[in-house]
């Protein structure tokens, strides 16, 4: 993964300082040379880092940003009016070396993003009569027939038109999830291929496929500066007009300007500059490794101080798994053999219900070859097999098709249903319930004891009667259900006005909601990466994970704290000797790299997972 240019520049500029400065100390000391001639190394340094350095912080300053970074700015400049050079490099030195350090520790943190880029393919094979040829990804069009070999990645999002198969598709989902594929299948770009050779119409460029998506939700959460920076310059705004008040006032005492330079010197902010950014990724680090992505690491700042948590349902506080628990059947017809026909057709789908229905019809007998399907968004699949045509749907598209047969549907319940025609006839209802997850009742009460939440609510697109079951189950009184997404939206900026909230979701259809939350999270096992409107997408759909992201932010606040602060009560302490006269600029600087170390590994403590990162 290439460097980015800002990035090169700090780098640069650190290694020049320190090769000046080992330059200088080996003219000065070991060849006797005198102090102007040793000097020169550090007057390139001085050019070709503390020039660039001092110019990029006037900028700043002309965009009225007043960082912390500017007491090192002005310590360059008064080292360089006061010809203590040495001092003035070795403040290079620990800005540029800060500014490299964290984006080291970004690109370390990223490192996902780099195995992802490796998994990207470079050729696809396009197919040409009964042969292929390899082109470069960025050459296949909409509507180009694709050969997928035996254990290849999947280059586009597309339709399998021969060839019958597995994919794994874990990569994308965090879960162990083999998806049989047929003609009629769609196939997602980075799923990995099974054992036989696939053959696949491209739905969508490279560029717009799945996988490509993924890859630039990784970047643009690489890319993004942590909110939690702002932090720092908040201290700032009391650190700084302190040191500069207590070197002019040492300065003014003493009559001696070097004194002033020597409290610029100490009083440089990299606890500020380098700890509280460590602190960050190691956060995002630590919950990388408990199957968490965090994609703002502004949450970590924000997530705990919610009061209010808003669930939607399916996948959340339920399984998302939901089981057969009745059925019925047109007249003549037998419920058991159309469970089997339209289990034999959901085995290729990833329908929340496909699971529950592959199972019910593997016990009621197994299941039968499928020769063609078909899923259309929103109209439900469609497959041919054993001579029938069989269509799954739901009560609203069965009104739309045939209307005539709506009356033989059996009466509205409680839990979510399917309804199948068959060759065109309203053949059976299949009715499943989704359970809530056990330790769903004890995590609310536990937000509301432990965590400041004051408020529960459901937020549901499912029948009212659904969500007032699982609400029951779980201690829940607010339950808003039968919403749209515009609606959820709606409901969500109403409460988040009122007060904080965290909107937990299945990144799927909740995407506006997630955004207008303070804090929106969304679950993996039903959603990929791309949903960009989560904050973080916690891969294993754990609420219990829910409650280490919370630990996880609290923890980062505290060493935060303790690296910044403490870092600055060191530094208030060596200003106060530089002050006095017992640290000189170079000495100063030394003593101010020494509080740097202490700072930043107090700050990589946050990487370390604890004994435990759960409460409840």
């Amino acid at each position: 993964m290439e460097k980015p240019k800002s990035d090169r520049l700090q780098m640069g500029i650190a290694a020049l300082s320190l090769l000046a400065i080992m330059i200088y100390l080996v003219m000065r000391f070991a060849l006797g040379l005198a102090p102007g001639l040793a000097q020169v190394p550090l007057w390139f340094a001085y050019l070709f880092g503390g020039v660039p350095l001092v110019w990029g912080l006037l900028g700043n300053l002309w965009r009225r940003e007043f960082g912390s970074d500017l007491l090192a700015g002005l310590s360059i400049v008064t080292a360089v009016l006061l010809g203590e050079y040495l001092a003035g490099t070795l403040v290079i030195l620990m800005l540029s070396g800060g500014e490299a350090i964290e984006a080291y520790a970004v690109r370390h943190a990223s490192s996902v993003l780099a195995a992802l880029a490796k998994r990207v393919p470079s050729i696809a094979h396009r197919r040409q009569g009964v042969s292929f040829e390899d082109v470069a990804l960025d050459q296949v069009a909409v509507g180009d027939l694709l050969e997928i070999l035996p254990h290849e990645v999947c280059p586009v999002d597309g339709t399998v038109v021969e060839g019958r198969g597995v994919m794994d598709e874990s990569y994308l989902t965090g879960e162990p999830y083999q998806i049989s594929k047929t003609p009629g299948v769609s196939v997602i770009s980075g799923a990995l291929n099974g054992e036989t050779s696939l053959t696949i119409r491209a739905d969508r460029l490279a560029v717009d496929s799945r996988y490509a998506k993924i890859m630039e939700v990784m970047r643009d959460s690489e890319e993004k500066r942590p909110k939690m920076r702002r932090l720092a310059d908040q201290l700032g705004a009391v650190y700084t007009p302190v040191a500069v008040a207590l070197a002019v006032l040492a300065w003014i005492i003493s009559g001696d300007p070097v004194r002033f330079l020597a409290v610029l010197v100490v009083a440089t902010p990299c606890p500020l500059l380098i700890a509280i950014p460590v602190a960050i990724i190691g956060s995002i680090s630590l919950a990388a490794k408990r199957a968490i992505i965090v994609r703002d690491p502004g949450i970590l700042e924000t997530i705990d101080t919610c009061e209010s948590v808003i669930f939607d349902k399916t996948g959340t506080l339920t399984y998302g798994k939901p089981e057969l628990v009745d059925s019925s059947s047109a007249p003549g017809l037998d419920a058991g053999e159309v469970l089997k026909l339209i289990a034999s057709a959901e085995v290729y789908s990833k329908h929340p219900l496909a699971s529950a229905i592959v199972e019910a019809g593997r016990k009621a007998g197994g299941l039968y070859e499928v020769d063609e399907v078909s899923e259309k968004p929103g109209q439900g699949m469609t497959a041919k097999l054993q001579g029938h045509t069989v269509k799954i749907t739901s009560r609203k598209q069965l009104a739309l098709d045939l209307p005539d047969e709506v009356t033989m549907l059996p009466s509205v319940a409680g839990g979510l249903e399917c309804v199948v025609i068959l060759d065109g006839r309203y053949a059976a209802t299949f009715r499943f319930r989704d359970e809530p997850r056990p330790e769903g009742k004890a995590f609310i009460h536990h937000l509301g004891g432990r965590h400041g939440i004051h408020h529960s609510m459901i937020l549901s697109g499912d029948r009212q009667s659904e969500a007032e079951y699982l609400a029951a189950r779980v201690g829940i009184s607010d339950v808003r259900a039968g919403k749209s997404p515009e609606e959820k939206l709606a409901i969500v900026r109403e409460e988040t006005a009122l007060r904080r909230t965290l909107y937990v979701g299945d990144g799927i259809n909740d995407a506006p909601a997630l955004m207008a939350a303070t804090v929106g999270i969304a679950f993996g096992q039903n959603s990929d990466v791309t949903a960009k409107a989560a904050g973080a997408v916690i891969m294993d759909s754990s609420l219990r994970k829910v409650d280490e992201l919370i630990h996880i932010s609290r923890r980062m606040r505290r060493i935060a704290l303790q690296s910044a602060v403490g870092g600055m009560i060191l530094s208030v302490v060596g200003m106060l000797f530089a002050a006095a006269g017992y640290l000189p600029p170079v000495a100063g600087a030394i003593t101010q790299e020494i509080i740097d170390v202490l700072a930043v590994l107090n700050a990589l403590r946050v990487a370390l997972p604890p004994k435990s990162l759960t409460d409840y």
